[in-house]
Formats: C-alpha cells, structure tokens, sequence
C-alpha cells in the first residue's frame, strides 16, 4: 500500500515514518507539511538524514490521489475536520492521528477543543479505532479515528471492569501522567526544560479535551457511566503516560480473581500485557513499543480495585497504533511492523 503523511515534521509524524520504514506492505510515498513545505525533511530531522531527504510536500488531495492509497493525518486539532472530506472526495482511505473525527457530537467536539467540528456525515462514518475492542468495525473502515493517548491507556486499563460492570462508577477516579513529548514539538512556557526540569505538575484541570472522549468509550461498554473525575500531570521524561484508576469494587474480590478477568479478555491481544500478582509496570517498560501493559490490585481493607495501564504515548498512544489500524484495514496480521521489543533502559 502507497501511503502518504501530513503533518510529517510533528512528534507523531515523525514515528510513523520510523515505523513504517520496517513495514513490509506499507511504501511512504509522500511527506506533506503546510509549514514547512519545500524543504528536505532531514533538515526538520536531521537524524534521518541519508535515510529521508525528500522534500516535504504542499497538501493537495487530488495531487495526493494519483500516488497513494491512504493518508495519515498527523496534524493538529483543527485540520483533519477540513481535509478528510476532501480526501475521501478523492477516494482516498484516511488514519487521523488528531483529535477532529474521535467524537460523534460534535457539540461536545466544539465545547471541549474551541475548534468547528467536522461535518456530520465524516463524524458518523469515522471509526473509532481501539484495535484490541473494534477490530470487526475497523475491518471495513475507510476513516479511521485514532484514539488519543490518554484514552487509549485508560480505556484498555478499564474496559474488563466495566464490561463485567464490576465497579461502582460514581466511585471511578483517574489519575494520568505523561512525558512532554504528548504536548507535541512546538513549544511553551509550560514545557520548555527551565520549567519541567526537575518539577511535576497539573494541567487542564477538569477540562482535559480527552475527557469526553474516555467518557464516549466507556459507555460503549456500560451505558450508566456518568461525568468522570480525570486529572493530568506533566512529568519531566520523554515518552511514556501512566494512568492510575480507583474505584470501588461491587463485590469483594480477590486479586487473582481480578487478574483472572484480565487474563481471559487479554489473551488473545497481542499488544496488551497483563503482569502478575505484585508487580506493577513503569513506563520505561512499554518504550518505543507497541504494549500496553497492565497491573491490578485489590484492596481487601477499603474494597477499591486499583489499575495501573503504561503505554508510550508516541507509539500505542499515537503512530503505532495508527499502523495496527492499517493493518487491520488492510487484512493484515495486526502486528505486521509492529512486533519489536521495547527499548530497555
């Protein structure tokens, strides 16, 4: 498949080209910015210098349909909800990274993001896409909405519970850290090194554009899930997003019952890896991969059940599941240019 990638010269961008280097069906045509357009790309990289020296290309979809088959939009918010229906006009698959096609209102897409939302008609026929729950949909998608990397850790930290509706939902707390690099490479004086360096810190507090998306998934599973309590921190690394989820369990539980759970709705999902009883995962352990790895508890003392999901927001979070979508779009084995070990330490 010939695939082309807008908004190349981002974090996002930058790891699809990574991974889709060593992809056996894939061939990156084109590398598309609107910022930077005209010039090489190893001059934005220029560690990918000998590797990819082409010059980044202006975005036009008719130009964009002689050559490939798919685009991934690795843009900001604000512009897949533009271009996707000039793609599709086109005849041309779409994988978008931001956040424009996730939410099916598109009131709440305008009250959470402050941007226009994408028309109706693209909002319904986007595919949400969490491989390891919507596979039969993505199968036959032609718009793919790839998750986010906050909702992607929670969402697959959660679904066994609320599946099985095992929890008390009024009591769900979750509590979310991630690398700077989930702010994209633009910078601010929120996350330039003077002031991460040596701090930790709390952001969007209960307006987190993420919210309505975990809450719009979690319900697909258990219709009663109310307005969730979300909170997100920066930590001064790279890579990676931890989210911590409380909540009180219906009945008591044992752990290994718990985990018992999660084995069996996990174990035919590849990229998710449930630990054992006692050990929990860092994020240093999913790096430059693909998994999702999961730790459980519960508390016999308050009766709450505590979930601790890691992935890389660069990788599961954002590019490589972009690329398992593909494969599954394409009939291909999901892990088709995706099964590589972490980077370790």
């Amino acid at each position: 498949m010939k695939v082309a990638i807008v908004g190349a010269t981002g974090y996002g961008g930058a790891e699809l080209i990574r991974l889709l280097n060593h992809h056996p069906e894939a061939e990156i045509v084109t590398l598309h910015s609107s910022s930077q357009q005209g010039l090489k790309y190893s001059e934005s990289y220029p560690h990918l210098h000998d590797i990819w020296n082409d010059n980044l290309v202006d975005i036009n979809p008719e130009e964009m349909a002689k050559k490939v088959d798919l685009v991934f939009l690795a843009t900001p918010s604000g512009i897949s909800s533009k271009l996707t229906p000039q793609l599709k006009e086109q005849g041309l698959k779409v994988i978008d990274l931001s956040g424009d096609l996730r939410l099916k209102n598109s009131e709440d897409y305008e009250r959470w993001y402050k941007k226009d939302a994408a028309p109706n008609e693209i909002l319904e026929e986007a595919v949400y896409g969490l491989p390891e729950w919507f596979k039969e949909e993505i199968q036959n998608a032609e718009i793919l909405a790839n998750p986010g990397c906050y909702p992607t850790a929670v969402t697959l930290g959660l679904a066994p519970l609320l599946q099985q509706d095992l929890i008390a939902l009024d009591t769900l707390i979750i509590d979310a850290k991630s690398g700077v690099s989930g702010a994209g490479r633009s910078p601010s004086a929120a996350t330039h090194f003077a002031e991460l360096n040596d701090n930790f810190k709390i952001y969007k507090v209960n307006q987190h554009q993420h919210i309505p998306e975990i809450e719009q998934t979690l319900r697909r599973w258990n219709e009663a899930v109310q307005p969730i309590t979300f909170s997100t921190h920066l930590v001064p690394m790279t890579r990676g997003i931890m989210a911590t989820m409380y909540a009180k369990a219906k009945s008591e539980f044992s752990t290994e019952q718990l985990l018992e759970i999660y084995y069996e709705a996990y174990h035919e999902k590849p990229f998710v890896r449930v630990r054992p009883k006692g050990v929990f995962p860092s994020t240093k352990e999913v790096y430059g991969s693909n998994y999702c790895d999961i730790g459980l508890a519960y508390d016999e003392r308050t009766g709450r059940i505590t979930v601790v999901s890691v992935i890389d927001n660069l990788v599961k979070g954002a590019a490589g599941q972009a690329i398992q979508n593909f494969n599954i779009m394409m009939g291909l084995d999901e892990r088709t240019g995706l099964n590589f070990i972490p980077v370790y330490p």
